[in-house]
């Protein structure tokens, strides 16, 4: 059975390392063919295995996953956040180490994930409903303070807002979707046209160890990614956004707390299926299908292939991201980037089709201008900060 284990982990962590290269291949599309063969060809394989290899595959998917969106520009829902700083040291020749520190920070969450996984679970099974009751509150608090520490801050309210009445307005559409491309235009495409206009010339990367200190973006990640991998209408998008306003840290910090708190979220996605039976992610989401009721010992062997993952795919990160430092430079950044915004189109129109194409312009033309005014991007989180918030104050009243 150990072996059966070690290779169910070690397939999932190939399998995530694929998604997570290639942009637009979300580990909820493997997931659903899992499920779809689970009854048929995979029907002889012991369930057990294949909830291994999904929760192996989500985590080496969400360290992996931030080579693509931080070297290329091609977010996906869970790493949109690192593009913009991820970017910036970029630019700087530093995009090894912008992919390390969001590499250290999902090693460090992983630890942590192990050791209070069920602490966690204990405690939300307690408190699950006064907190969701409180949440729209929590919420309005973490738009103010991104409002309030700005210098600009009718400039930042005005972000939010209309970045929400669009985000609003997206979600709302009957597609197949929509928040791919929805971030991808705001967050992605959006600093792709800006650097072919610009005529950005990435420079040669420098292969260095990050420098950063770790101590406030683990524990603003650590604060603020229970509430979002406990609760509906949330996901690591916002609780960067609220771990940020908790404990605040400079860009490279920040890049911690991403890779943090997208471990965190992810881990608590299945600790969350234990202790109240909701699934917060497609991983939980499928794992849920495959079994129905998680048992503490199965949660237990969830646990040991986070951390056996986790270790591996911070190895395979670093590998990956040295290989990219290495041959970005010899290619040209503006050819590059306009063959990304047609493989970006192309992906939109499959999954989300003309309409998911119209939305990518808009959302493109959108972050584009927000992204010409004097405020910090992370306010563009509007889009999916206030229709969460609508959420909840429809549930209150």
């Amino acid at each position: 059975m150990i072996l059966g284990i070690l290779i169910s982990i070690l397939f999932g962590v190939l399998a995530g390392t694929f998604t997570g290269l290639a942009p637009g291949v979300h580990i909820n599309i493997i997931g659903a063919i899992l499920i779809s063969l689970s009854a048929t060809i995979f029907s002889g394989i012991e369930p057990i295995y294949l909830i291994l290899f999904v929760a192996s595959m989500a985590i080496a998917h969400t360290f992996i996953d931030f080579i693509p969106s931080i070297f290329l520009g091609c977010p996906d829902t869970e790493t949109q956040l690192s593009v913009l700083p991820g970017h910036e040291l970029l630019k700087e020749g530093k995009g090894y180490e912008a992919v390390l520190l969001t590499a250290y920070g999902g090693l460090i969450a992983v630890f942590i994930f192990v050791l209070i996984a069920f602490p966690t679970a204990f405690l939300v099974s307690k408190i699950y409903e006064t907190v969701h009751s409180a949440m729209f509150w929590i919420l309005l608090a973490t738009s103010l303070i991104l409002i309030f520490t700005e210098k600009k801050k009718f400039t930042a309210f005005f972000v939010l807002v209309i970045s929400g009445i669009f985000g609003l307005c997206v979600l709302n559409l009957e597609i197949k979707e929509p928040l791919l491309p929805l971030l991808t235009g705001l967050f992605g495409s959006s600093l792709l046209v800006m650097s072919i206009k610009n005529k950005i010339e990435i420079p040669k990367q420098e292969i260095t160890k990050p420098d950063c200190k770790l101590f406030r973006p683990i524990l603003g990640s650590l604060i603020a990614s229970p509430l979002c991998g406990f609760l509906p209408g949330l996901g690591s998008g916002q609780a960067a956004v609220l771990g940020n306003a908790i404990s605040k840290t400079e860009r490279k910090g920040f890049l911690v707390l991403v890779g943090a708190t997208n471990i965190l979220v992810m881990g608590l996605s299945f600790v969350s299926l234990y202790a109240i039976s909701k699934t917060r992610t497609g991983a939980a989401a499928t794992i849920q299908e495959i079994i129905g009721v998680l048992s503490w010992k199965i949660l237990l062997m969830i646990l040991f292939a986070v951390l056996i993952s986790g270790v591996i795919s911070f190895l395979l990160a670093k590998i990956i991201a040295k290989f990219f430092s290495q041959k970005i430079g010899k290619i040209n950044y503006a050819i590059l980037s306009i063959v990304t915004l047609v493989f970006l189109a192309v992906i939109v129109l499959f999954f989300s089709g003309i309409i998911g194409l119209l939305i990518l312009f808009a959302s493109t033309l959108v972050g584009i201008y927000c992204n010409s005014l004097p405020v910090k991007k992370t306010n563009m989180m509007g889009c999916l900060l206030i229709p969460t918030m609508i959420y909840y104050f429809l549930q209150i009243f």
